[in-house]
């Protein structure tokens, strides 16, 4: 890799102030399981780390009647471990947990995965986030395709075909997480499910954030308390690999009658994919295998796969079934032991 400056701030503000007002300058450092390896790969070449590790305003849980406070520099392993995230919010101390490397989650952050750059393999063999060759044309629709995203791409044209890598963020946004955001001009909030974005055009990021912004904190209203929620992955291997699909839900019950329901799939879009039509098919429905079933077709109407992905189709459909499933199950079963 390039020859670089390192800092170790021990403030966010002054994080803030070593960042650059450009991508590319500088680069946060978190658990550096994602940009060290972009760095050795000469995808990211910064002239600055600035590492997080010493601002210890950055690290801890705290659950309130409010809601719960993760702190961006949280690992991995210490969100799967917490007992409030295990008691209130299963879907995610589920997706945290199911990070196949003991190495990764604990070195890897909360903020980080969030933040985390595309595995698209043209994006990482240096094609550029929106992955053309010489001449402008996309890669990605006529070439290995098969990993790559099913929905919000444009079929067959520029834009952005790679999957959104987070394993948190489904669960978040099935919570109404909401991200603190800190810059030179203070901190801002943003709604999780409005922070992912699809590049239009090349050197564009894939999130809300500004070159000289930090993630600072996750935080779960209190409100989303008492849900019964599930997070449902299908992997092609147990090995240290990424998903192929995975379904985070969260229902809001009346006894056995759903009176609302958020449904998030992850790895099949460059954002993630909210079901829409498939949670407004559960209001006022329990949940049984045909209405899970009738979900999970539900959310995969309007899917556009590529050539090599239309498996992916039904892994989707089959994960929000699945995950509806267990999330009914968890909830039986939590009464059952109360």
């Amino acid at each position: 890799m390039n020859s670089f400056e390192y800092v170790n701030p021990t403030t966010i503000k002054e994080a803030t102030g070593l960042l650059a007002a450009q991508w590319g300058e500088a680069e946060i450092l978190a658990g550096g399981t994602d940009l060290l390896s972009l760095m050795k790969n000469y995808v990211a070449t910064p002239k600055r780390l600035v590492s997080l590790k010493g601002i210890k305003e950055l690290d801890g849980i705290t659950a309130t009647a409010a809601g719960l406070h993760i702190s961006a520099m949280v690992s991995l392993q210490e969100l799967h471990d917490h007992k409030a995230v295990h008691d209130d919010y299963h879907s995610l101390a589920h997706a945290a947990g199911s990070v196949p490397s003991m190495q990764i989650r604990n070195m890897g952050t909360v903020g980080g995965d969030l933040c985390q750059r595309p595995r698209c393999w043209y994006f990482r063999n240096g094609f550029g986030l929106l992955a053309k060759d010489e001449k402008g044309q996309p890669l990605v629709p006529a070439g290995e395709n098969r990993y790559h995203a099913i929905f919000g791409h444009p079929g067959a044209g520029p834009g952005a075909y790679y999957v959104h890598a987070s394993s948190l963020a489904p669960a978040l946004i099935t919570f109404g997480a909401t991200l603190k955001i800190a810059g030179p001009k203070g901190e801002r909030e943003v709604a999780l499910s409005n922070f992912f974005v699809m590049p239009k055009i090349e050197g564009e990021r894939e999130n809300a954030l500004m070159p000289n912004e930090i993630v600072t904190a996750i935080f779960i209203p209190g409100a989303s308390k008492g849900m019964r929620t599930a997070t449902y992955e299908v992997r092609q291997k147990e090995a240290l690999d990424w998903p192929l699909t995975t379904a985070s839900v969260a229902l809001r019950m009346n006894g056995d009658i759903v009176k609302s329901a958020r449904i998030v799939m992850g790895h099949v879009a460059p954002v993630p994919w909210p079901a829409l039509e498939a949670e407004k098919l559960l209001t006022g429905q329990a949940i049984t295998e045909e209405t899970a079933a009738k979900a999970g077709e539900a959310a995969v109407r309007g899917a556009k796969p590529l050539s090599g992905n239309k498996y992916k189709v039904q892994l989707a459909r089959v994960a929000v079934k699945r995950a509806l499933l267990e999330a009914v199950a968890q909830g039986k079963e939590g009464m059952n032991h109360g």
